[in-house]
């Protein structure tokens, strides 16, 4: 049993409201149809399951009962982030010239988050049961499951227990702790709740440095902090969380074609990696879901077994952030143009994704089950890119020295990407091991390898196989690595 703060709301479900989008799937358009259409075998209980058996993700603290909505990657878990984190930078800096990297402080001078307006406005509005559970939970959250039930939302009673519950009262979402060893409030930072505002105040630094004039942008990855009451989700929304963040400064009259450009970019990107189009959406936000400092923002949202709901927001920022560091820090924050002759402060379209909610959305997109020889077989067909582990080697008898001309071919293929040996237990359950840890290629050495020095590769999704010579593997499968691929769930 997970263990629940007094603050968090224990409806074990997916996020209610507008980020859950319910009904049918739709197409990037946004057109809607029958969700009986869908043929997916995948649920959240599947994934949970096979992440937990195969050491992805598990709960932290697990000998202690756990601790709500906080989870530790084991070692195909932290092999899998870092490829979808590297294909983020990939598309960021590789493919690109208009982007630098930054890698800002986590605890940042409290006077940021005031100018920012997290110090006063970063809150959510929390009610109390006053009957038997004693539980808190986000009002706006339970007046909308009430209004999707056809119940008066002003009429709300605590979901645990029926209780009545309090008058409702902010709630900041900063983790809040002290520098040095005396608790006072001249002591007083904070966790980030974002990324972000590393990057508005390094602006001037980094523009000073980096030979760089808008538009360019400033991208980041790092750990973020929210305090909040969470819906349990498993790693959809967690107290502590990786985002990719990207900054892009521009001069204002250009807002629009760059809004319009990072959306499609970002689009494109999930199904770049093998993310099938029909299960993606951009969906624009109403007036009354935008931030304070936005003028306008476009999810992508990705149809997760129970629902559609975000990925990735692509916000037109304006020059919000840069203006109100500009006025608490007391200092300029613009760009003379050459051409014009004239001093702006930038404009921003930002792109921001979450490392752990990306994560998901490969995993449950590449779940698939199907009969071989009257098994089921459960299979993650991840792009090779992302996938954990690239090739899998196998010596078929642990004798006869196979082992250790097996041991030789995967030190061959060590440099096209991460390998693993396994020599343990018949070769078929070998195999299922890989394709649920999603290992594209599997690389068999028997008896004829000893005489000829071939193998046998056995690709993950076709189950095809054929014989190679061990000298020709690493360009091979280098090739194939680098290969445009396309999800077989795709049809």
């Amino acid at each position: 049993m997970l263990w629940h703060s007094p603050d968090e709301s224990a409806n074990g479900g997916w996020p209610s409201g507008r980020e859950q989008l319910g009904g049918g799937r739709a197409s990037p358009s946004g057109d809607l149809y029958d969700p009986a259409m869908a043929t997916d075998v995948v649920t959240m209980d599947k994934i949970v399951a096979l992440c937990k058996r195969r050491g992805f993700v598990f709960p932290a603290s697990e000998i202690y009962g756990g601790i709500a909505n906080t989870y530790d990657y084991g070692h195909y878990g932290v092999l899998l982030v870092q490829n979808v984190k590297s294909e983020w930078w990939r598309a960021m800096l590789q493919d690109r010239d208009d982007i630098v990297a930054l890698d800002s402080a986590i605890i940042q001078h409290p006077a940021v988050w005031k100018s920012s307006g997290h110090l006063d406005g970063f809150s959510d509005p929390l009610v109390q049961c006053l009957g038997k559970c004693k539980k808190r939970f986000r009002l706006d959250h339970l007046q909308e499951a009430a209004a999707e039930r056809g119940e008066d939302p002003a009429l709300v009673r605590c979901p645990e227990c029926g209780g009545e519950l309090s008058e409702p009262r902010e709630f900041n979402l900063m983790f809040k702790t002290q520098i040095g060893t005396v608790e006072d409030t001249a002591s007083t930072v904070y966790l980030r709740p974002e990324t972000a505002q590393g990057i508005f105040v390094d602006f001037k630094q980094v523009l000073a440095v980096s030979r760089k004039k808008p538009p360019f942008g400033i991208a980041q990855i790092g750990k973020s902090f929210r305090n909040e009451i969470t819906p349990g989700n498993f790693i959809f929304r967690t107290l502590e969380f990786e985002q990719m963040e990207m900054e892009f400064f521009h001069p204002p009259a250009e807002s629009t074609a760059w809004y319009e450009h990072w959306k499609q970019a970002r689009f494109d990107w999930y199904t770049e990696l093998g993310i099938r189009a029909d299960h993606l959406r951009l969906r624009a936000h109403e007036d009354d879901e935008l931030s304070h400092y936005s003028s306008r923002t476009a999810d992508v949202e990705y149809l997760f077994p129970i629902g559609w709901s975000e990925l990735e927001g692509v916000a037109d920022r304006g020059n919000f952030d840069l203006t109100q560091h500009a006025a608490g820090a007391k200092t300029k924050i613009e760009v003379y143009d050459e051409a014009t002759k004239e001093r702006y402060v930038p404009h921003v379209i930002e792109p921001a994704a979450g490392v752990g909610r990306a994560t998901l959305a490969f995993l449950v997109d590449a779940y698939d089950e199907e009969e071989v020889e009257g098994d089921v077989r459960t299979v993650l067909r991840l792009h090779p890119r992302l996938a954990p582990v690239k090739v899998a080697v196998f010596p078929l008898v642990k004798k006869d020295g196979q082992p250790e001309l097996a041991k030789e071919v995967r030190d061959a293929l060590r440099r096209i990407g991460q390998t693993e040996y396994d020599e343990s237990g018949a070769i078929g359950k070998r195999y299922r091991r890989q394709d649920e840890i999603g290992t594209p290629w599997c690389v068999t050495v028997d008896h004829q390898s000893l005489e000829d020095r071939t193998v046998t590769v056995r690709d993950r999704d076709s189950l095809a196989q054929e014989r190679v010579a061990i000298d020709d593997l690493p360009a091979l499968l280098a090739g194939r690595l680098a290969q445009p691929w396309s999800s077989p769930k795709a049809g």
